[in-house]
């Protein structure tokens, strides 16, 4: 029995990113030589299991063969004969094809360390084009890699594209595809996956109501960038930027502007009424790729109010009352906090104005806190109850807006 930490680990490792989770490959073994050292087998497909005391992975090097369409459409092979270049052979990139045994020794048989110096992601085989999966892979990894200057290499975009234009991206499942997306929008460069699912011509089959934005015109002295799919990419961009790591963000970044692929042509580049022009895509792409409902109300939200929250030191008091309201920011108070982050994003993810200052995004919050500082229990105090109760909630929050906005000026 062999062991080697395989994958991600040792990528990122050698990179100087900061380590994941590790990964392990064992070749010369069964399913019966695991159980017997202790290992608890989890896998159904194929045989993988977790360490009995680091609950680490660890598979049993295998191959695999293509026997149906789309990402599941294949038959596992493992037992104690396949090699490890044989299980590597399998791997989607070669930066991922890279092996470490015990000692510290790389095994490289594909020309993953050429491959990361030259900052380039290339395939391992021509098998890559029977997972259409890696499509999304290959725009994630460009997500999270994209910083360092890696490049898809020219044949392995030409596989990507070959694959798009044969259908079977439309196999994947919602969640699959949901989970690549996640992903790279936890990712530094979420304008990467967009750009590199666009390239492939993969964009508008895996993300259509994103990808109608691109070659739909605003107004210069607003978006100096002008493309709203290149002002989608800013956005996302910027809210990687102000929430790490937070998908949540991300997603209603992505989302916030769909309304203005509905445009009419003869308003253009003027975009009246995107934002309730955009509530029935967000909701189409929600739907399609069953997002966690926190990430679709929070899009919707944004899509919704994010001019409101750019005029805010316009509104009236009820008015940022009511737009609080909307947002359910009294009984979530969090959401409040998002919007103004996701409005930010929106604000300087332009061409040229990234550093650009965005007081709204303290006046939200600001106005939100005076708001919750109202406590029901001292209206209650005076015996009121029911609409009259209500009616003297609001109009002592709406009072307590007006004193924090008067504070601000």
């Amino acid at each position: 029995m062999q062991v080697y930490l395989v994958g991600g680990a040792v990528r990122d490792a050698l990179l100087g990113l900061p380590p994941g989770d590790r990964d392990f490959v064992v070749v010369g073994a069964s399913v019966q030589d695991m159980l017997s050292a202790g290992f608890r087998q989890v896998g159904r497909e194929f045989p993988v299991f977790l360490h009995p005391e680091t609950g680490e992975e660890y598979a049993l090097a295998r191959t695999e063969r293509k026997r149906g369409l789309g990402h599941t459409g294949f038959v596992v092979h493992a037992d104690p004969g396949v090699t490890l270049e044989d299980d590597l052979r399998r791997r989607d990139f070669t930066i991922n094809a890279i092996a470490q045994s015990a000692d510290g020794q790389l095994i490289d048989p594909f020309g993953g360390l050429h491959d990361l110096q030259a900052r380039r992601l290339r395939h391992v085989s021509d098998a890559f084009v029977e997972d259409p999966l890696r499509v999304l892979r290959a725009a994630r990894f460009m997500a999270q890699l994209a910083r360092l200057d890696f490049t898809v290499d020219a044949g392995t975009l030409t596989l990507m594209q070959q694959m798009a234009a044969s259908g079977e991206l439309t196999t994947l499942t919602p969640e699959r595809v949901w989970q690549e997306l996640a992903k790279a929008l936890r990712s530094p460069a979420p304008s990467a996956f967009l750009r590199t699912l666009r390239a492939a011509d993969a964009l508008r089959t895996v993300l259509p109501e994103v990808d109608a934005l691109y070659g739909i015109p605003q107004r210069p002295e607003y978006h100096p960038e002008v493309d709203t799919g290149r002002h989608c990419e800013l956005v996302c961009d910027m809210a990687a930027q102000l929430a790490p790591g937070d998908d949540l963000i991300g997603y209603a970044a992505l989302c916030h502007d769909l309304g203005k692929a509905l445009t009419p042509a003869t308003e253009l580049p003027r975009h009246l009424m995107h934002e309730q022009r955009g509530v029935a895509p967000v909701q189409a792409l929600s739907e399609r790729l069953k997002t966690p409902g926190e990430h679709r109300a929070l899009a919707l939200l944004a899509c919704r109010e994010h001019l409101n929250v750019h005029r805010i030191a316009e509104l009236r008091p009820a008015t940022v009352h009511d737009l609080i309201n909307r947002c359910d920011g009294f009984r979530k108070p969090t959401r409040i906090d998002q919007l103004a982050t996701v409005c930010e994003a929106d604000a300087r993810g332009r061409a040229g104005l990234a550093d650009s200052p965005y007081p709204q995004a303290q006046w939200l919050r600001r106005l939100h806190a005076a708001a919750l500082s109202v406590r029901g229990e001292t209206i209650a105090a005076h015996g009121l109850t029911g609409p009259a109760f209500g009616q003297a909630l609001r109009q002592a929050r709406i009072e307590a807006i007006a004193a924090a906005r008067a504070a601000l000026c």
